[in-house]
Formats: C-alpha cells, sequence, structure tokens
C-alpha cells in the first residue's frame, strides 16, 4: 500500500517535508475556486508528482482531498470525524470546508433528475418479459434497460437497451395518432369510469390485506402461530399489498387526467404534465415490449423493434 502525499511513512506518524507545502497550496487552491483539474495542472507544472512518482490528476487530487488524514482525522464508526491520533499536514476546519467544497461541485455536476415515462413496468423487455427500468448511460443519457440478473437471481436478460427520448417519442407519436381517431374522446371516457370502479374496487383490497396482515400479527403475538408462518403470511400479504397499491396508484393517475378540450394534440403532448401523459398512456396502452436492435449504436426504432399492445376499450375488463 502506498504512502498517503504529505506522510513519510505508510503509518503517518512524521510528515514529509518536501511534499507538506505543497499539500497546503494544493488545498488553498481548491478552497479559493480552483477545480481540482486546475489544482493538478499547477502542481504538475510546479513539477510536483504523487507518491508513486505519476502526475496528478482531477481523479487523484480529489481522492487526496477527501482522505481526513491530511487532517490528522478519521472517520469512527459512527461516520464522525474524531482525531486519528497522528499529525496533519493541514488543519481540520480546512478539510471540513473541502468536504462542503465538495459536496456543493457533485450537487452542481449532477444531472437533474429525469422524469422517465415509461418505467415501472409499462414498458417490458421483449426478450424475457421483465420491466425495463430508467438508467442513465456511461455518458449521462437517460434510457431504459432491462437490468440482469443479480447476486440472489433478481432481474431479467440484460439484452435491452434503449434511449429514453428515442423510445418515449415512438410512443408518444402512436398514442397521439390513437387520440385523433374518431370517438376516440368519448371511449376514454367510459373507460375511465371503469377504471374508477376498479379504483374503489382496489381500495377495498388494501383495506382487506392490511387487516389480515394485522390479523396474522396478532395471532404470532399470542403464539397460535409459528414464527415460520407468520413470516411466510407476512411476505404474501406484503408483496400483494405492494402490487395492489401500485396497481391503484396508476388506476387512480388514469381516473384524474383530463384531456380538456385541446384542439392541438400534438400540442398538448408536448407541453402536458409528465403525470397526464402517463395516465393517458397507460389508459390506451396494455403492454410495451422493447426487444434489442440489430446492432449497437442504433438511433431509430427499427420496424418490430418496438411493440404496442393496445387496450379494448371502453371495457377495460383486464388487469391495469
Amino acid at each position: 500500500m502506498p504512502r498517503l502525499y504529505g506522510f513519510d511513512d505508510a503509518s503517518r506518524r512524521r510528515l514529509r517535508d518536501d511534499e507538506v507545502n505543497p499539500l497546503r497550496q494544493m488545498v488553498s487552491r481548491a478552497l479559493q475556486g480552483q477545480s481540482n483539474a486546475d489544482v493538478a495542472v499547477w502542481a504538475n507544472s510546479e513539477g510536483h508528482r504523487g507518491t508513486l512518482g505519476g502526475e496528478w490528476k482531477d481523479a487523484s487530487v480529489g481522492r487526496l482531498f477527501r482522505n481526513p488524514a491530511i487532517a490528522g482525522l478519521r472517520y469512527d464508526d459512527d461516520g464522525e470525524l474524531v482525531d486519528a491520533g497522528h499529525p496533519g499536514v493541514i488543519e481540520p476546519e480546512e478539510f471540513v470546508a473541502l468536504l462542503e467544497r465538495e459536496a456543493s461541485r457533485k450537487t452542481a455536476d449532477a444531472a437533474p433528475p429525469y422524469d422517465y415515462l415509461l418505467a415501472d413496468s409499462a414498458s417490458t423487455c421483449g426478450k424475457c418479459t421483465w420491466s425495463l427500468q430508467g438508467a442513465r448511460t456511461n455518458a449521462g443519457t437517460p434510457g431504459y434497460r432491462c437490468r440482469p440478473k443479480d447476486k440472489e437471481g433478481r432481474g431479467g436478460c440484460g439484452e435491452v437497451r434503449m434511449d429514453a427520448e428515442l423510445l418515449e417519442n415512438h410512443v408518444g407519436e402512436n398514442v397521439v395518432a390513437e387520440l385523433l381517431k374518431p370517438g376516440i374522446r368519448k371511449q376514454i371516457l367510459k373507460a375511465q369510469d371503469a377504471v374508477r370502479a376498479q379504483a374503489e374496487e382496489l381500495k377495498s383490497t388494501i383495506a382487506d390485506l392490511e387487516g389480515r396482515r394485522s390479523e396474522a400479527a396478532t395471532l404470532y403475538g399470542q403464539r397460535q402461530i409459528s414464527s415460520d408462518a407468520f413470516v411466510t403470511a407476512d411476505r404474501e400479504i406484503t408483496a400483494n399489498l405492494k402490487d395492489a397499491r401500485s396497481r391503484l396508484r396508476y388506476a387512480e393517475q388514469m381516473a384524474d387526467f383530463s384531456l380538456g378540450d385541446a384542439k392541438d394534440l400534438v400540442r398538448w403532448w408536448n407541453t402536458a404534465p409528465s403525470a397526464s401523459k402517463r395516465a393517458i398512456t397507460r389508459l390506451l396502452l396494455q403492454s410495451i415490449e422493447v426487444f434489442p436492435a440489430s446492432a449497437r449504436g442504433v438511433r431509430t426504432v427499427e420496424p418490430g423493434r418496438v411493440v404496442l399492445h393496445w387496450r379494448k376499450l371502453p371495457g377495460l375488463s383486464g388487469d391495469l
């Protein structure tokens, strides 16, 4: 393990004289507003090198600034900064200022959250039927992906990815085209009535499940059922509750949104709140299947890659 810059030994008992002043100047420059990359350029131009002889980079400067040992500190078991029992190159107050700077930098650099239109089971992998999830690419671009299986075996095939804007625009164009069909508004109103009825049924189901979970807890507390039986029952009820609450959330969205008197549906779609677009999409589409592209980097919706399954209005006899 290489020694930490500024220290003469791995145990950090002695400071290294020829590195103390450069490190202090690096910290000062950072606290005066210079970026880590700027600090690295300055250090390299002055002939300062890391402990292994390499040039400083943005990442290596950042790692050094995040190490509390440079201030003679360490993190205890509760994550609090405490005295590490060895000398520091900079003052503890300076290290705290570096942490605040880092937090501000991450907040400023972080990409704003993306409101995924087709997540939460609205779209599925065409190869394995696993629900697609919103996930940014390495470049930070929003996209949808089929997550591969984790260590517990949860997940899908991991073979489907698609740019979020590409998929959402394709779905939006088809939804708007559907809305332009004669009589579709009357069908939507009838379908919303059916959804409201389903929402009331779901509320009753949720109340019943919550009651069953309470009863199971009471029986377990009175030692009338075993721990294994309680855990099994609670796991099943919790899973059913999660599913019912999710379906209720979408049913309420479908029932409450309104197209109003919009004549220009394209303009309405482009300016409508995400909740409204999500609701109309759920109302019109039973499911959306996404298949792999023919090659990496394809930026078009190839024929057959996105399959839309439309609901049969105005019954909505199928599950939400």
